[in-house]
C-alpha cells in the first residue's frame, strides 16, 4: 500500500477515488466483471431508504470481499472498554472533575489502551455515546479493528495518530478530529511517540453539520475544509488479526491476508478529518453570552427535535466584545449532560484545576458553572475586547445521562475536592440597597 499522505475536501460529498487507473466502472455500480479481477461491495451507513439528505453509503472496490475477512470469530477479552448500558456500581450525582491520567507504561495499541469513562443510552437500540480516553503506545501491525457498535470520534491531545483505513490514510495532531464510520477497517499508529486522547463513540445516528439557521451560509464548521483520504490498499498474505466490536463484546478473527484492500472506492460513507482551527466562532457582538450550541462542530441528531443524541462543541481561540455581560459561561442546570475535555491552554470558566489532558462531567439537571476565582475575576474585570487565545476546549453534550464506570470512579487522578471551586462564591444579596427598599 503506497501510504503518501493525500486528501479529499468535502463534507458528506459524492466522492470518487482510485488506486489504480480504470479500477472505478463508470456508469454501473456492480458490473459483471470488475476491471483487475476485483470485487464490487457496499458498505451501508444508513437504511436502504433513508432520505437523501442523510442516506450514506460507499462502493468498495475490493481484491476479496469481506465475507473473507470477517468470519470463524473467536471471544476476546478489553475489559476496561465499556458499552451502553453499562450499570457499573459508580455513583452518578454530582460533579466530577480529574486531572489528565499519565500514559500507562507498557505496549497499548489504539484497541488495548481504550478506557470508557461514561457509557449514555444504549448501543443495541443505536442510542446514546460512550466518552473514553485512549492511549496508543504500540503500531498495530498485522491486527486491524472494526466497530459494529457506533462511530469513533477520535481528538488526540498529546502526540498524533496515524489511521490506516479501507479508504486510505488519514492523520490527526493535538487540534484535529478524526472520524471513523461504524463498519469501517483500520489500523492505527503512533506518530511521534505515545499519544493520549479523546474517544467519542457514536451509537446513534452518524454525525453531520449542524444547521446554521438564522446564521445563514457560512460560519462554525465549513463542509470545504472536512478532508478525506484518497484510496490506497495492502496486497499483503501474511497471519493477520481482526478485531470485530459488536454488541458490546469483542471478537477477533485469524485471517491470512490484510483487510485493507479497497483498490477504488465511491461514495459520501468514509472516514474524514478536520482541522478544528479552520472553526470559525460565532459571537454576540453587543451583549450577553450565548449559548453552548453556538459553538457546535458536528451533531448527531436524535428523535426529539433539537435535543441531539450527541453534540460535539468546542471553545477556540476566539474574540469576547460584549458589553455589560457576565462574559464566561454563567451558572446554569442544563437537562442535557456535559461531557468536557481540554487539548491545550487554560478554559475560561474554569482556570484553575482543570488541564490540558483532563476531563469533567457535570450530567443533567447537576448544577455547575464557572468557579469562584472565575467568577469574582469576571465581575470585576474590565469589559474591554478581549481575546481568549491559547485554548482549546471541547464537550459532548447528549440529552441522555452518562453513567460513569468503575474505572473512572476509581481513577487516582479523579479530583475529591472538585466541588470545593464553589465555596468562594460568597452570599452578595444587600435588600437595603438605595431605590429599592424603604
Amino acid at each position: 500500500m503506497a501510504e503518501t499522505l493525500s486528501y479529499m475536501r468535502g463534507f458528506g460529498n459524492e466522492f470518487e477515488t482510485e488506486a489504480l487507473p480504470g479500477a472505478l466502472p463508470r456508469g454501473q455500480n456492480a458490473p459483471q466483471r470488475c476491471a483487475y479481477g476485483l470485487y464490487a461491495e457496499q458498505l451501508s451507513g444508513t437504511a436502504f431508504t433513508a432520505p437523501n439528505g442523510v442516506n450514506r453509503r460507499s462502493w468498495l472496490y475490493r481484491i476479496r470481499p469481506s465475507v473473507l475477512h470477517a468470519r470463524r470469530f473467536v471471544r476476546a477479552d478489553q475489559p476496561l472498554w465499556r458499552t451502553a448500558p453499562s450499570f457499573d456500581r459508580a455513583p452518578g450525582v454530582g460533579q466530577f472533575r480529574w486531572s489528565p491520567p499519565p500514559i500507562p507504561e507498557g505496549d497499548l495499541t489504539f484497541v488495548a489502551g481504550v478506557r470508557t469513562i461514561t457509557t449514555a443510552g444504549n448501543a443495541d437500540l443505536r442510542t446514546g455515546m460512550s466518552a473514553h480516553l485512549f492511549f496508543v503506545t504500540q503500531e498495530m501491525i498485522d491486527s486491524y479493528f472494526c466497530n459494529a457498535d457506533g462511530e469513533l470520534l477520535i481528538l488526540p491531545q498529546q502526540g498524533g495518530l496515524a489511521l490506516v483505513t479501507e479508504f486510505g490514510r488519514i492523520e490527526a495532531a493535538p487540534g484535529e478530529i478524526c472520524v471513523v464510520p461504524r463498519g469501517v477497517k483500520f489500523k492505527a499508529a503512533p506518530i511521534g511517540g505515545p499519544v493520549r486522547g479523546y474517544l467519542c463513540e457514536n451509537h446513534g445516528a452518524p454525525f453531520l453539520l449542524p444547521s446554521r439557521g438564522a446564521i445563514g451560509a457560512n460560519g462554525l464548521a465549513n463542509a470545504r475544509d472536512f478532508e478525506t483520504p484518497v484510496a490506497g490498499f495492502e496486497d499483503k498474505e501474511t497471519a493477520c488479526t481482526l478485531t470485530v466490536k459488536w454488541g458490546g463484546s469483542f471478537y477477533d478473527c485469524v485471517l491470512d491476508h490484510s483487510p485493507l484492500d479497497v483498490v477504488a472506492w465511491h461514495g459520501n460513507y468514509a472516514p474524514y478529518k478536520y482541522d478544528l482551527r479552520l472553526f470559525c466562532p460565532m459571537g454576540a457582538l453587543l451583549y450577553d453570552h450565548p449559548d453552548p450550541s453556538i459553538n457546535t462542530v458536528l451533531t448527531s441528531p436524535s428523535n426529539e427535535a433539537g435535543a441531539a443524541n450527541v453534540d460535539f462543541v468546542i471553545f477556540p481561540e476566539r474574540w469576547q466584545v460584549a458589553e455589560h455581560t457576565f462574559r464566561p459561561p454563567w451558572h446554569h442546570v442544563n437537562v442535557m449532560s456535559e461531557f468536557m475535555g481540554l487539548v491545550f491552554g487554560a478554559y475560561d470558566a474554569k482556570p484553575e484545576g482543570f488541564e490540558p489532558g483532563g476531563m469533567s462531567l457535570h450530567n443533567m439537571m447537576c448544577p455547575h458553572g464557572p468557579d469562584a476565582v472565575a467568577y469574582e475575576r469576571a465581575r470585576a474585570g474590565a469589559l474591554e475586547p478581549e481575546r481568549l487565545g491559547g485554548a482549546l476546549a471541547f464537550m459532548l453534550e447528549t440529552r441522555l445521562p452518562q453513567r460513569l464506570t468503575e474505572y473512572a470512579a476509581a481513577l487516582p487522578t479523579l479530583q475529591q475536592d472538585y466541588a470545593d471551586c464553589w465555596s468562594g462564591l460568597r452570599k452578595r444579596f444587600d435588600g437595603s440597597i438605595e431605590g429599592l427598599s424603604s
